[in-house]
């Protein structure tokens, strides 16, 4: 490759990465402003969801702009261990947030019925959340592909799963806001937004455990599969 076509390589990846940073820093603002709104424990679980997603693109971005710079005299085995150390207090974070919005659940479902406003601002959010996912993973997967980045591919698919986890807290605002407009007889539907928090709470501690999994063997320099 040309150093000409490796340098716009090089600006391309970044680009992606910091277009990923600021859509989900964006997200995230507004995930955390209509689950305090509205009471909403799935969209505040969508919330933490979204900073699992703001560590990976910083990853990413970090591995982007370090992967070319040699070592020095005070890092002779390179700079990337910082990514790794960052992760796992990342992970330490999520996992405490995790637990929060798991025992948040259970006193909702359980002991304090807590009433939840499941407006179309909460639903018009988790729309452009998955329309911003669907977007993203498409965009990285193709730079991906095209420069045959693996940091770039690997937040593409964590996009690709926040799909998946910002369509359960859709469906669940959507059941809460059926059973608050059906009458009392339907009141139940309301626990649906808590279900939908502790689904999306087991994602994103799969996520976390697998990203601190790897971190780990990173700092152990483990020897990588095959």
């Amino acid at each position: 490759m040309a150093p000409g076509t490796d340098r716009h390589g090089e600006s391309e990846k970044r680009r992606a990465t910091l277009v990923s940073v600021v859509a989900v820093v964006a997200l995230l603002v507004l995930k955390l402003v209509v689950g305090l709104v509205t009471g909403s424990l799935g969209v505040l679980a969508q919330a933490a969801d979204s900073v699992l997603d703001l560590v990976a693109s910083i990853v990413a971005f970090l591995a982007v702009r370090v992967a070319g710079q040699p070592p020095d005299a005070g890092h002779p085995y390179g700079h990337g261990k910082v990514e790794n150390l960052a992760a796992l207090g990342e992970v330490a974070l999520l996992l405490a947030t995790c637990a929060w919005i798991a025992y948040e659940a259970l006193q909702r479902l359980f002991f304090r019925p807590v009433a939840i406003e499941a407006n179309l601002w909460a639903i018009g959010v988790m729309l452009l959340s998955i329309a911003v996912s669907l977007g993203l993973a498409r965009y990285l997967m193709t730079i991906a592909r095209r420069y045959r980045s693996q940091s770039l591919e690997g937040n593409a698919i964590n996009f690709r799963t926040d799909v998946l986890s910002s369509s359960v807290v859709l469906l669940g605002l959507v059941l809460v806001w059926l059973g608050q407009r059906l009458g009392p007889g339907w009141g139940w539907l309301e626990k649906a937004d808590s279900v939908a928090a502790l689904v999306v709470a087991g994602m994103v501690l799969r996520a976390s455990l697998q990203l601190g999994w790897r971190a780990v063997g990173e700092l152990l320099d483990s020897a990588p599969p095959g």
